[in-house]
C-alpha cells in the first residue's frame, strides 16, 4: 500500500533487495564452506538487520508435500525447488490469512463490493490503488462496528450522523495499521525475503519482532541490525494509508448526491411512483429540494439510488400534491406524509463538531511557537526556566575596566569581587569571608550597568546577567521558579557571578497585610524565593551576586541586610575630574585636531552635573554635527554646540516672534544676566540668547555652577534673586507682564519650600525635616505647622524678590543696553558682557577662569554655522549636586 504516492523510495528499496538477494544466492553458490561464507554474509548485509533463509519457511506436518521430507540436503537445493516454486506458485505462495484481533471481523465479498462505489469518489489514476486497499482490508479484516457503518451508508450518506462518522474514522486509523504491516509482508514474499511475520498469532504486532525493532533503532545508523528504514517505510505507509481514506471520507458526502441521488422532474416523480403508490415519504430538504424514499418492495433488483426533485417554494409544491393526491383519490387517512429537515455535509458537521477543539489545538501550537523566544529554550511551557544570559571569558563581551572611567571608588569595589573569585586563598588564609553581594545604587546614567560589563569581560569566571522584570510573568509562580533555576544554574557553574539589573522591579518593600489588596502577590513571593537563595549559601560555593538599582531607597529592608547584599556601592555623578576621564575614553573614537587636554578641560567645565551617558551622547552629537556640515574633523564649535543641543532641546527655526514679543524676551533674559553678574554668589554667566529651543523656551541663559556640595543661606538668597530677574525686568521696562516667568516662579518656589521643610532655615518653623512626597496621602504636620510654613516661605520669596528688584532699579541702564545688544544679535557671550558692563566685580572659579576667562581679543559672538544652524544655547542656573533632588534651573524660560 506504500506505493501509493511514493513510488520514486518504493523502486529505491526494492532495488537494493534484489542486489542483496543475488549476493546471498551468490555466495552460496560458490566453492566457499559455510564457516567462509558466514562472515562474508554478514558484511554484505550489515546495514539491515534481517534473517536471510536458503529456503521458504517449512510448514507444519500435516500440509507439508511428502517429497519435501525427500529432497537432498545439498548447496544446490534452491536451484532444483525453484521451478516447482514457479510452477505452482499459485498454492505455494497462499499464506495463512492473518489472524484476527478480538473484536475483528472478515468483511464478505458483498460488503468488499459495496466499498467499490468509492471509485467514484477519486482520480481514475489512482483506482488501482483502491483495489490493493480492499484486497488488504478482505486479508486483514476490519473492526466489527465496520459492519453496521456499511449497512447505514447503504441506504445512503444521508444516513450516517454524525457519531457515525466518528465511529468511521475511528475504524479508518484502526484498519491503517494492519494494512500496512500487511504490504510489508506482501513485499517481503514478492521479493523472496522471509522473515518472521510482523503480525503474530494474537493478530498484534509480534513482541519479538517489535523487539528487534526497537534495538535496531536504538543503533546508530549504518551499523548492523538498523532497521530504521524499515520502520520509516512502514510509518510512511500507514499514514498514506490514513491520508487516502480520509480522503475517502472527506469527499464522500460531498459526491454522495452523484454517487445514490437521481435528479427528477415534478412529472416523472407522479408519473413513475405517486401515481402507481410507491411513494412512501416525502422529504423537504433545505425548502428547496424534496428527497423521496420509497417503499422497500419498490426498489428494483440492486438500484438503491434515492431521488430528488427541485421545488421553487414550499407552499407551491404542498399545494401541487394535495391536488395530485385529491386526483388521484386518496383518502386523507392515507395521504403521502411530508417531513422537513436541514441539509448538511459531512464536512459541515464535522467541523461544526470538531471545529472548536481543532481551534483550541492549533491555538496552542500557535502559541507556543510564537512564544518560543520569551518563554526560554522549552517555549510557552517552560516559563519556569531562568532567563538569565550566561557569560564566559571566550564570551563577545568586549568592555573592559579600562573602559570604565570616572567611577574610581566604584571599580576598585567591583574589581575587589573579581579577585575574591580569582584567588580566594588570598583571603581565605586570612580568614576572610568572600561577600555575599553587592548592590550598585546611583542616578541612572552614571554607569552601574557598564560595570556589570566590564566584570563579565574580566572576570574569567561565568556570568549571569537578567534584568529584574523578566521574573515577572502572567502566570502564578514564575517569578519564583525562575530564581530557584538562575541560582541552580549559578551553583552548578560556582564560581561565578550573578548580576541583576533594575532590581527594585521584584525587591520594593513589601507591605503591610493590613494595607495590600488581598489576593497572592507574585512580586512578594518573587522576594521571598530571592531572599531565601541568597541566605542560603552555603559559604564554599563561591556565588556573588550584583544588582543595579535607580531607586535604593524602595528596597526592602531584609534584602539589603548583610548576608545579602554586604556592600552598597553608590554610583554618582561624576566630579569635574571624573568627567574629564570619561571624555579621554570616548574621545579616543573621534577624529580631532584640538588639544586634547585643553579640549578635555573646556569640555568638563562645560558640563557640570553630567552623567556619563550624557557625556557618551554629547560626544556622538558633535561627530554627528561635524558630518552634517561635511566637515573634516570634530572641532570645539561642533562639541559646544552638542552641548547645547543637549541642554537646551533643538533650535525652533520655525517659530518666528512677533517685535513686541522679541524685545519683552531680551530685556527678559537681561534682566537674569544683570542678576547674574552682580550677584556674589551667582553662577558665572557663559551665554545669553533669545533663540527660541525646545519646549516653550523662548530665550536662555547658560551659567557655569561649580562642583559645591554644601549651599548657604546668602548663596540661595542671590540663586532665587537671579531667577526671578526676568519677571522684575519686565515690570522695570513695560506697562504688563507677561506669563513667561512661570517656571521661574516654581523653581523659586521648590527653594524656598524646601529651606523651610527640610534644610531648617526658617526660625519660626524651626530646625525640622518634613518629608516633600507628593503620594503621601496625609501631612507629616499638624495644619497650625502648615500655616508657618507658607508663611515662611512666602516671607523667603518676597526677600528674594526684593534683593532682586533693588538691584536692577539700580542697574536699569545696563539692562537696557544688554537687551538692545541682544535684539542686535540675538546671542552673547562672556566677552559681550565684559565689553558692555566692564569685568565682574567677583572672582570666578578656578576652572572657569581657566578655560574661558582672560581673553584679550576683542569680543565677538562666535560665528554662525554654514548649514545656518545657530549654535545651540546653554542652560540657566543650575544648582550644585547637593541639590539634585530638586528641579535645577536648567534654562531662563519667558
Amino acid at each position: 500500500m506504500s506505493r501509493f504516492l511514493r513510488q520514486s523510495s518504493q523502486l529505491t528499496r526494492l532495488l537494493r533487495v534484489s542486489q542483496q538477494a543475488s549476493l546471498q544466492r551468490g555466495v552460496r553458490l560458490s566453492s566457499l564452506s559455510r564457516a567462509t561464507a558466514t562472515p562474508i554474509l554478514r558484511n554484505c548485509h550489515a546495514t539491515q538487520l534481517r534473517c536471510y533463509a536458503s529456503r521458504p519457511p517449512q510448514q507444519d506436518d500435516n500440509q507439508k508435500p511428502k517429497k519435501d521430507a525427500d529432497q537432498p540436503k545439498d548447496e544446490n537445493v534452491n536451484e532444483e525447488k525453484k521451478p516447482d516454486v514457479q510452477e505452482d506458485g499459485g498454492k505455494k505462495n497462499e499464506s495463512k490469512p492473518f489472524p484476527l484481533p478480538d473484536g475483528w471481523i472478515h468483511l464478505s465479498k458483498d460488503e468488499i463490493k459495496q466499498m467499490q462505489v468509492f471509485y467514484q469518489v477519486i482520480p481514475e489514476a489512482q483506482r488501482a490503488r483502491l483495489d490493493e486497499i480492499l484486497k488488504g482490508i478482505a486479508e486483514t479484516g476490519a473492526p466489527a462496528e465496520t459492519r453496521d457503518i456499511l449497512a447505514k451508508l447503504k441506504k445512503g450518506p444521508g444516513n450516517l450522523s454524525i457519531m457515525d462518522k466518528g465511529r468511521l474514522m475511528r475504524c479508518v486509523f484502526t484498519m491503517a495499521e494492519r494494512l500496512a504491516a500487511w504490504e510489508v509482508e506482501q513485499e517481503k514474499k514478492k521479493n523472496g525475503t522471509f522473515t518472521q511475520n510482523t503480525i503474530g498469532e494474537d493478530g498484534n504486532v509480534n513482541p519479538s519482532q517489535q523487539a528487534r525493532k526497537d534495538q535496531g533503532q536504538n543503533q546508530g545508523p549504518g551499523r548492523p541490525g538498523d532497521e530504521n528504514t524499515k520502520t520509516i517505510s512502514v510509518r510512511i505507509s500507514l499514514m498514506q494509508t490514513v491520508l487516502l481514506l480520509g480522503i475517502i471520507m472527506y469527499s464522500l458526502d460531498s459526491f454522495g448526491g452523484s454517487m445514490s441521488q437521481k435528479q427528477i422532474t415534478w412529472q416523472e416523480m407522479r408519473k413513475a411512483f405517486l401515481d402507481k403508490g410507491l411513494v412512501q415519504k416525502l422529504v423537504v430538504v433545505n425548502g428547496s429540494q424534496v428527497r423521496v424514499d420509497l417503499h422497500p418492495s419498490a426498489a428494483q433488483g440492486d438500484d438503491k439510488r434515492q431521488y430528488v426533485f427541485t421545488i421553487g417554494s414550499v407552499e407551491s409544491f404542498e399545494k401541487k400534491l394535495e391536488e395530485a393526491q385529491d386526483q388521484l383519490g386518496i383518502p386523507q387517512s392515507e395521504r403521502i406524509p411530508v417531513s422537513f429537515e436541514a441539509g448538511g455535509s459531512t464536512i459541515g458537521n464535522i467541523l461544526l463538531a470538531f471545529g472548536p477543539t481543532l481551534l483550541f489545538i492549533g491555538l496552542i501550537l500557535y502559541t507556543q511557537r510564537s512564544m518560543g523566544g520569551r518563554g526560554g529554550a522549552g517555549g510557552m511551557f517552560n516559563f519556569g526556566k531562568s532567563k538569565a544570559k550566561k557569560f564566559n571569558a571566550e564570551s563577545a563581551v568586549k568592555v573592559k575596566f579600562a573602559d570604565v572611567a570616572g567611577l574610581e571608588e566604584a571599580k576598585t569595589e567591583i574589581m575587589e569581587f573579581v579577585s575574591f573569585l580569582k584567588q580566594p586563598e588570598k583571603f581565605e588564609k586570612l580568614g576572610a569571608k568572600i561577600p555575599r553581594g553587592a548592590i550598585l545604587a546611583g542616578p541612572p546614567g552614571t554607569g552601574k550597568t557598564l560595570l556589570a560589563k566590564a566584570t563579565a569581560g574580566e572576570s574569567g569566571v561565568p556570568f549571569f546577567s537578567v534584568s529584574g522584570s523578566e521574573f515577572v510573568e502572567m502566570f502564578v509562580g514564575v517569578g519564583p521558579s525562575r530564581v530557584r533555576d538562575l541560582f541552580a544554574e549559578g551553583r552548578k557553574n560556582a564560581p561565578c557571578i550573578i548580576f541583576i539589573d533594575e532590581i527594585d522591579a521584584i525587591g520594593r518593600a513589601r507591605q503591610d497585610s493590613g494595607k495590600g489588596f488581598g489576593g497572592n502577590d507574585e512580586r512578594e513571593a518573587t522576594l521571598n524565593q530571592i531572599l531565601t537563595e541568597m541566605d542560603g549559601f552555603n559559604t564554599r560555593e563561591q556565588v556573588v551576586v550584583l544588582a543595579g538599582t535607580n531607586r535604593a531607597d524602595v528596597l526592602d529592608k531584609a534584602l539589603m541586610r548583610p548576608g545579602r547584599f554586604d556592600r552598597h556601592i553608590y554610583v554618582d555623578r561624576p566630579t569635574m575630574s571624573g568627567r574629564q576621564e570619561i571624555f579621554k575614553v570616548y574621545l579616543k573614537k573621534i577624529v580631532t585636531s584640538e588639544d586634547i587636554e585643553h579640549l578635555v578641560g573646556r569640555l568638563s567645565t562645560l558640563t557640570p552635573g553630567f552623567s556619563g551617558a550624557d557625556i557618551s551622547n554629547v560626544v556622538n552629537e558633535a561627530a554627528l554635527i561635524a558630518a552634517r556640515a561635511n566637515a573634516d574633523e570634530v572641532k570645539m564649535e561642533h562639541f559646544e554646540r552638542a552641548i547645547e543641543r543637549v541642554i537646551g532641546g533643538l533650535e525652533r527655526k520655525s517659530l518666528v516672534l512677533k517685535p513686541l514679543e522679541k524685545k519683552t524676551v531680551a530685556y527678559h533674559e537681561a534682566g537674569h544676566a544683570i542678576c547674574g553678574w552682580f550677584l556674589q554668589h551667582a553662577d558665572p554667566l557663559l551665554k545669553v540668547s533669545i533663540i527660541p529651543r525646545g519646549q516653550g523656551a523662548l530665550g536662555y541663559a547658560q551659567y557655569l555652577p561649580q562642583d559645591a556640595y554644601l549651599m548657604s543661606t546668602n548663596q540661595l538668597m542671590d540663586r532665587m534673586a537671579m531667577t526671578m530677574g526676568g519677571r522684575v525686568s519686565e515690570e522695570l521696562h513695560f506697562p504688563t507682564v507677561t506669563t513667561g516667568a512661570s517656571d521661574d516662579f516654581k523653581k523659586v518656589s521648590q527653594m524656598a519650600r524646601s529651606m523651610v521643610t527640610q534644610w531648617g532655615m526658617s526660625d519660626l518653623v524651626g530646625p525640622v525635616h518634613f518629608d516633600n512626597d507628593p503620594n503621601r496621602m496625609h501631612k507629616p504636620f499638624a495644619e497650625s505647622t502648615a500655616q508657618q510654613i507658607d508663611q515662611e516661605v512666602h516671607r523667603i520669596v518676597e526677600e528674594a524678590y526684593k534683593r532682586c528688584k533693588d538691584l536692577l532699579t539700580e542697574k536699569k541702564r545696563e539692562v537696557g543696553l544688554v537687551a538692545e545688544e541682544l535684539l542686535k544679535k540675538e546671542m552673547l557671550v562672556r566677552d559681550d558682557m565684559v565689553r558692555i558692563l566692564g569685568k565682574r566685580p567677583f572672582e570666578d572659579n578656578e576652572d572657569f577662569e581657566k578655560y574661558f576667562g582672560g581673553s584679550k581679543e576683542e569680543s565677538a559672538p562666535p560665528p554662525f554655522p554654514n548649514d545656518g544652524e545657530a549654535p545651540l544655547p546653554g542652560d540657566s542656573p543650575q544648582p550644585s549636586p547637593a541639590f539634585n533632588e530638586l528641579s535645577r534651573p536648567e534654562q531662563s524660560r519667558l
